[in-house]
């Protein structure tokens, strides 16, 4: 049989097909394995870069190598760092080295394939960071999501990188949970727009997203990571199905099964998830790729780790990571457990993928002299997001912004005032410190920039968990001696401190004293730490002008905290150059224009808060405390004021016929009535007031971020189509049914506007 996979001429998929007829079962296996952890399989000395013994034997054994993780990657858990890792053209130098000794030791030259996280910015060395993925949800702007994520796409194409590992999929419904940093809010329809941003972004520069993590992760039990989702189908489809239907929709070329099992069922294992529910309804086309060392944990159902690997390949697993099940099909094959036929069915996605992405034709790298650093001076996307997601949730007297003319001392109080690791979220690089900007740093220098005469004066006070009385006791004075304090107050993801590690990268919780928030990290209490509390009640004692900032991977329960801060900012992980936005928002230069993408406890017990709970019963109803949250879902304030006029809908009857093609339309202005510029956040909410399964109190269906300069009105239009009218009935049907739907416009957590239209 000729070798026309050799031949360009011909299509992806008939080039694979034909590959496939001349491998050997062994082969074949070979290329669904992900086992090796990249960033162990060189050793670099100077300049030169040694191919570990370990990479060769996987090489030598499956003759050739289906897909590398994490050669770039750099943090605690791979010990790689700026004298150890990987960084300018050495990266792409070491990129072509391992690719040419994988070509030149397959039998039939297959090249292989790269992937690389990317939950929010690529984790590397001098890689390119976004604000956590919390943040970025806060802005309510996905699409300068879509343009951040272009920015990462570039990085990643340019180093070689084929699968980018991005959190999209996640819906934060318990912030207990440790990667709550990681999901773009509570609401499906946001994270939805945003995932399909970033798919958008990282795709159109020519990496496939492996978008994670498929499904219902943010669903645990006691927010505990990868724990159980006890939820029907109903909850699976109405929450958390959505952003992976818009993430197929999108076309995202890779999703990854998630830890969890749901309603008994593990992700892994679940072929109504994988194959009938992904593949055939929502009509995914791409891989599946397994989580970290997730299909050996099959084991706890089949006891066999030869089963348990082909329980992952029949359920729709196609490409493991890090396990041995799938070293093991081949014994699959021989004891009938699995077909060489549904084996080929995976090897030929996987194949089609590196023909489409022409690995065979050009494999290699340019290795130019000079090297594009993607720095955040040229690429000022992760500033901008970091400068729209901040949310001011209280401004006493109009403390904000801060007036330089009557305000002559300021002392900068806090455990994360000058931390920047603590700014960055989890999966993050080592970074260069001068790239990046802490609040103290982001307030010197814009007054230096703009020549402000502020005596600026700086104390810790005491560190994320412990502190001393001396050092609370210097805050105090520091205070004490300025007209104005800023208390920088929160958490941390770090893992640059006293961490240990679970097998997948997880940190292991067992006596962490540096992270309260992250992989492996997750809390039986929302409180700030008992110290931090401390600080925060001694400063509150000693000055009447008190502005809070939290920077935080989560929600915290903050009352006390609410109560007594005269101004209060909230700023969910803002990444590299958070400082430098917080100064922005603080001095005036820009309006606050941040919407909390997830509601704000009073208490950890009136969990789970989330705003759009079911109609049945009163949320959060208890009679020891408030029936609200401390702030809801989609607060957020401004240094503006904004009128909403003209509100009506285009049409108060539609017919469900109609609906097939036609939208129900709210059009209305928004006239910004102060004196900044700023952007509003109109939100559009419907309750389904006659409906053959319960609703939920209220559901946001469509939002805008509108920049309004002063003294301007801007028309806008939200609408809603069959889509966003449809529900699951008690048949578990996704249709739109007949009767009245009532809408609530919504700004900084206000409803401006409720009407209603009729479905015939």
């Amino acid at each position: 049989m000729p070798q026309l996979y050799r031949n360009p001429s011909i299509s992806a998929r008939e080039r694979a097909e034909n590959l496939l007829s001349f491998m050997t079962l062994k082969e074949k296996v070979g290329q669904l394995n992900q086992r090796l952890y990249g960033f162990s399989i060189y050793e670099r000395h100077g300049d030169k870069i040694i191919l570990t013994d370990e990479f060769k034997q996987e090489v030598e054994k499956y003759s050739g190598l289906g897909t590398l993780y994490g050669l770039y990657r750099a943090d605690p858990w791979s010990g790689k760092n700026f004298k150890t890792g990987l960084t300018g053209i050495l990266a792409i130098k070491a990129y072509n080295q391992v690719q040419k000794y994988v070509i030149e030791h397959s039998r039939l030259g297959i090249p292989m394939l790269l992937s690389t996280e990317c939950p929010h910015g690529h984790q590397a060395l001098d890689g390119y960071l976004l604000p956590v993925n919390l943040c970025s949800g806060a802005t309510f702007h996905p699409e300068l999501l879509e343009k951040a994520y272009e920015v990462c796409g570039e990085q990643l194409k340019a180093m070689g990188v084929d699968f980018g590992l991005v959190s999209t999929l996640d819906i934060l419904r318990d912030p207990r949970w440790g990667r709550s940093e990681e999901c773009f809010g509570e609401d499906p329809y946001l994270a939805s727009e945003f995932a399909k941003a970033a798919v958008n972004g990282l795709q159109k520069k020519g990496v496939a997203m492996v978008a994670k993590h498929f499904c219902a992760q943010g669903e645990g039990t006691g927010g505990v990571n990868a724990s159980a989702a006890r939820i029907g189908e109903r909850e699976l489809r109405e929450i958390h199905l959505p952003a992976a239907k818009a993430c197929a929709e999108a076309g995202v070329q890779g999703i990854m099964a998630a830890y969890n099992e749901i309603d008994g069922v593990p992700c892994h294992g679940n072929k109504k998830l994988l194959k009938g529910i992904l593949r055939d309804e929502l009509g995914f086309d791409g891989v599946v790729m397994s989580d970290g060392v997730a299909i050996d944990q099959l084991d706890v159902l089949t006891g066999d780790r030869v089963l348990s690997g082909a329980m992952a390949l029949k359920a729709g697993v196609d490409i493991s990571l890090w396990d041995t099940g799938f070293t093991r099909l081949e014994e699959a094959v021989e004891r009938g457990l699995v077909t060489e036929e549904e084996i080929d069915q995976a090897v030929l996605r996987v194949l089609t993928l590196k023909f489409e992405r022409g690995l065979f034709d050009h494999p290699y790298l340019e290795e130019k002299d000079t090297f594009t650093k993607y720095h955040y001076d040229n690429y000022p996307e992760a500033l901008q997001l970091a400068r729209e997601s901040i949310v001011l949730l209280k401004n006493e007297d109009h403390i904000l912004p801060i007036n330089t003319k009557t305000v002559r001392s300021i002392a900068i109080i806090g455990p994360n005032a000058d931390e920047i690791y603590n700014q960055l979220g989890d999966y993050t690089p080592p970074v260069r410190g001068e790239d990046g900007s802490t609040v103290l740093k982001g307030i010197l220098d814009y007054l230096n920039k703009n020549e402000t005469d502020i005596d600026i004066k700086y104390s810790k006070g005491c560190d994320t968990f412990r502190g001393t009385k001396e050092g609370i006791r210097e805050a105090i004075e520091l205070s004490n001696s300025c007209d104005l304090t800023i208390l920088v107050l929160g958490g941390s993801s770090s893992r640059f401190g006293k961490v240990e590690f679970d097998i997948n990268g997880a940190a292991i919780t067992d006596g962490i004293v540096s992270m309260d928030c992250g992989e492996g990290v997750d809390c039986s209490t929302l409180e700030l730490p008992e110290i931090q509390n401390t600080l925060a009640q001694a400063i509150f004692c000693t000055n009447n002008n008190v502005i809070t900032i939290l920077i935080q991977g989560r929600p915290y329960a903050i009352n006390s905290i609410a109560e007594q801060s005269n101004a209060l900012l909230c700023s969910f992980y803002p990444g590299m150059k958070g400082g430098q936005a917080i100064a922005d928002i603080l001095f005036g230069n820009l309006s606050p224009s941040g919407r909390l993408p997830v509601s704000i406890p009073r208490h950890v017990g009136q969990l789970p808060v989330y705003y759009n709970y079911k109609s049945s019963y009163t949320a959060m109803n208890y009679y020891d405390t408030m029936k609200q949250p401390l702030y809801p879902f989609g607060y957020g304030l401004s240094y503006t004021d904004f009128q909403y006029n003209k509100i009506g809908f285009n049409r108060i009857n539609i017919s469900l016929f109609e609906l097939e093609c036609d939208e129900v339309k709210l059009n209305f202005d928004i006239t910004n009535t102060g004196k900044k510029d700023s952007y509003a956040v109109p939100q559009l909410y419907i309750r389904d007031l006659q409906a053959s399964t319960i609703r939920r109190i209220r559901e946001l269906k469509a939002f805008d971020k509108v920049w309004v300069p002063k003294g301007e009105t801007v028309p806008v239009t939200l609408t809603l189509n069959k889509e966003k009218l449809s529900l699951w009935n008690d048949e578990m049907h996704f249709v739109v049914e007949p009767g009245e739907f009532e809408v609530i416009l919504s700004d900084c957590g206000k409803d401006i506007w409720k009407g209603s239209f009729s479905v015939n």
